[in-house]
């Protein structure tokens, strides 16, 4: 199976465990990822709020290159999924229809026949651990640009997560925004609200937050230590990306070097369920 990739920036910087952890997840699939030639930045967080054209052009651009690449596109990052859905709605709206499907990793992991392929691969199922899918604002929402019909209660994740082994727990929180493009702007709403998916996620009895976006797992990873001392509590969660948990109850050998670039490090709880 050949399909197109767009990483992205962050994909090609803070988030390269997620970035690697996709590349190795997809070869054990048999999935040939072809990374679009000579991308560019889709303007996700900022160009849309400030220049509609260039928001447009950004998009547009790289759709034109996948378009000529003639394979679906994945889009593993939710900040670029919402920028190309939107830019796609656009081109619709001048009549024009893309001739391939703009897929969000998640859809195209659940969505596309690799389920079985990955449940008939475990090697190390993830028994015992509890966790809580993220979805965050921009997988689902807006619907109407998403095509999202659970748009409140997605449960792609928490199928895979089940599939995987682990104990996915309901929670009412999985389509809560982190905060997501403020983080430089207003971090005394990121923390607020991150701190707030912290206590929502240990209150249903969750180990572990699953996420697909960078920006998510950025939010929730890197803010922990100080909300701890502002809060006066220790939260240490773990928040990984789904294709990291994908590789490591399919045995992939690197798992161990995605999960120590994170923030709050998994290595003693998932030592603790007998996963490393």
């Amino acid at each position: 199976m050949k399909v197109s990739y767009y990483p992205g920036c962050a994909l090609h910087g803070t988030a390269r465990e997620y970035d690697e952890s996709t590349r190795a997840v997809s070869a054990l699939l048999g999935v040939e990822l072809g990374e679009l030639p000579d991308w560019n930045c889709c303007g996700a967080s900022s160009a849309h709020v400030t220049d509609d054209s260039l928001a447009h052009g950004l998009v547009a651009r790289n759709l034109a290159i996948a378009e000529k690449e003639g394979k679906d596109l994945v889009v593993p990052c939710a900040a670029c999924y919402s920028r190309f859905k939107a830019g796609e709605k656009e081109l619709e709206g001048g009549a024009k229809k893309l001739d391939f499907r703009i897929l969000s990793l998640l859809e195209f992991l659940v969505d596309d026949g690799l389920m079985d392929r990955i449940h008939g691969m475990i090697k190390r199922p993830l028994a015992g651990l509890k966790m809580v899918s993220y979805y965050g604002c921009l997988l689902v929402r807006p619907p109407k640009v998403t095509g999202a019909k659970k748009y409140e209660n997605p449960e792609e994740m928490d199928r895979l997560l089940g599939l995987l082994g682990a104990e996915a727990i309901p929670w009412s929180y999985k389509t809560d925004c982190c905060g997501g493009s403020l983080v430089l702007t207003r971090t005394d709403i990121v923390r607020r609200l991150t701190q707030k998916l912290f206590d929502k996620a240990l209150e249903a009895g969750a180990e572990v937050v699953a996420v697909a976006c960078p920006l998510c797992q950025s939010n929730l990873d890197t803010r922990q230590e100080e909300i701890s001392r502002e809060a006066g509590k220790n939260y240490q969660i773990p928040i990984l990306y789904i294709t990291e948990l994908i590789g490591l109850s399919l045995g992939h050998p690197d798992a161990g070097k995605w999960f120590r670039r994170h923030f709050v490090d998994p290595a003693k709880l998932l030592a603790s369920k007998g996963l490393v």
